[in-house]
Formats: structure tokens, sequence, C-alpha cells
């Protein structure tokens, strides 16, 4: 079941983050192959835990501030926070079920 992630921009970034929901953000670019290749399982895991997890996603060529903040060197960095926290980094694609097992001590 696919679902639907948030996009999200350097000015809306703190307000996202910052919340008891845990928010899974993907680092991305339009030209970054192995990127594309993370839209599909990120949708998927988007809908299945919509009552558990926020799956976000900023293009890091569109907004280079918080991808400098975060000290994002490479692409597809996936982070997930928690209060405004990071709390797990993820760098290069996976499959759903990596993520889903990366994930699993992190969402209740």
């Amino acid at each position: 079941m696919a679902g639907t992630t948030v996009t999200t921009n350097d000015s809306g970034f703190s307000d996202l983050i910052g919340n008891d929901t845990p928010t899974l953000v993907d680092f991305w670019a339009e030209w970054c192959g192995p990127c594309k290749m993370m839209e599909g399982p990120l949708s998927e895991l988007a809908g299945e835990l919509a009552d558990k997890l926020t799956v976000a996603k900023l293009n890091v060529d569109d907004n280079p501030g918080t991808a400098m903040t975060y000290e994002v060197m490479s692409i597809p960095t996936m982070i997930l926070f928690k209060s405004g926290q990071e709390q797990k980094r993820f760098i290069g694609a996976r499959s759903k079920g990596q993520l889903e097992t990366e994930l699993r001590n992190f969402i209740d």
C-alpha cells in the first residue's frame, strides 16, 4: 500500500522534525539514481506506517542549508528524527525490508 510522503524545505524543516512522531527524512536529488530507487520503498512505508511514522523528502539541491546543517555528504541519506533529535542515519539505498528492520526499534 503506497502512502503519501511529505515534501519539506529549509524553512519548514525544524517544525517537521520537532514533534513526538518519528520522522524519517530522505535527503535526495533529482539526478541521483539510487535516490529514485528509494521512492517505492519509502512510499510503501509511508502508507503502512502512517499512524507511527512520518516519511518526508528534502531535495538537497533546492535546500542546501539543511543538508549542510546535518552534514549530509552523500545521497540518498535518510535520517530518523524524534522530538527534533537525530535517532539513526542510513546512507545509501536499501530495500523496504531492510528499512523496516532498522526502524523497528524506533517506532512504537
